[in-house]
């Protein structure tokens, strides 16, 4: 007779087993019949762009107030950049005061993209009300539509040294010369303009600064400066300082800015024609550290050469 015992300790352990998998491939199929939808989804939004915006715009409008997840949200808002319309600027800005955050953030950077004045004048009350975020979010939009008098105007107003320096580095990147030089009476913020107009080359106003010795603080920032954007020009400029300061402050920092510059023959003329031992040693010493491939023969001068 047979014995069923075995198979009867085997029932409660295949069971549990099998309930799992099939559970798991229930699952994995509910998720690839999701991820087919949404590429769907994905795939109609970016169809939108070739429709006309009477067609368009309706259509991002009812995908912004849906359910759907906030990668097709801003896929939406990045349609509604692209039209020239006061329907679609009104939704980006409504976007940029009222969404969740992240739509916020990015309605803000689409609206830079759009460039409608409208909109990025909405973005300075945006920016006023914002916090960290916000506030990064609007001069990069900023940026984007190369709004520079909104930036400057930010830079004007503030009395908090992080904002300014944030506004006029956007200047900087934007090239705004012109309304940095407009800030250049913000002594209290000295080394941040400074700071901007060698990222915006405006060698011109540094050149100005690093010969003036009425603000020496102001001067050595200048100088450094020089060093930083470079070139003839520059370079003839922080030789010229070296030879005439008055200072050991601005002579370092002239000799400072040709080793930035990587004039390694402005230094050696200098160190030429200089009659003071301890600057001929400084400057032996930057030329070392500049790597200049004359420096060995006045390293060999100054040990007596073959004697």
């Amino acid at each position: 007779m047979p014995d069923f015992r075995i198979t009867k300790l085997l029932v409660p352990i295949v069971i549990p087993v099998v309930v799992p998998i099939v559970a798991g491939l229930i699952v994995t199929a509910a998720h690839a019949q999701d991820d087919d939808a949404e590429q769907l989804r994905m795939t109609a939004m970016e169809a939108l762009m070739s429709a006309p915006p009477e067609k368009a715009i309706p259509i991002a409008s009812r995908v912004l107030e849906s359910n759907h997840d906030e990668a097709l949200k801003k896929r939406a808002l990045f349609i509604l950049s692209q039209f020239d319309d006061p329907e679609a600027e009104a939704l980006l800005t409504r976007t940029a005061l009222e969404g969740s955050r992240p739509l916020r953030l990015e309605a803000i950077r689409m609206i830079g993209i759009n460039g409608s004045p409208d909109s990025l004048s909405a973005l300075e009350r945006i920016y006023a009300d914002g916090d960290i975020d916000v506030r990064k979010a609007v001069l990069s939009a900023f940026m984007i539509a190369d709004d520079r008098g909104a930036v400057y105007r930010i830079a004007a107003a503030t009395e908090d040294r992080r904002e300014f320096e944030s506004a006029v580095n956007m200047l900087a990147a934007m090239g705004a010369i012109q309304e940095l030089r407009e800030l250049g009476e913000r002594t209290d913020f000295s080394d941040s303009m400074i700071h901007a107009y060698a990222i915006s080359g405006d060698v011109e106003t540094l050149m100005t600064f690093a010969t003036d010795s009425g603000n020496p603080e102001r001067q050595l920032q200048a100088i450094r400066g020089l060093g930083i954007v470079g070139g003839e020009q520059v370079n003839d400029t922080l030789m010229s300082v070296f030879r005439n300061a008055e200072s050991a402050d601005v002579k370092s920092a002239a000799l400072n800015g040709l080793l930035i510059a990587g004039h390694d023959q402005g230094v050696l003329a200098l160190y030429r024609e200089s009659n003071d031992a301890a600057e001929k040693r400084e400057l032996l010493r930057t030329l070392a550290n500049m790597g200049s491939d004359e420096v060995w023969d006045i390293v060999d001068d100054a040990l007596g050469g073959d004697q």
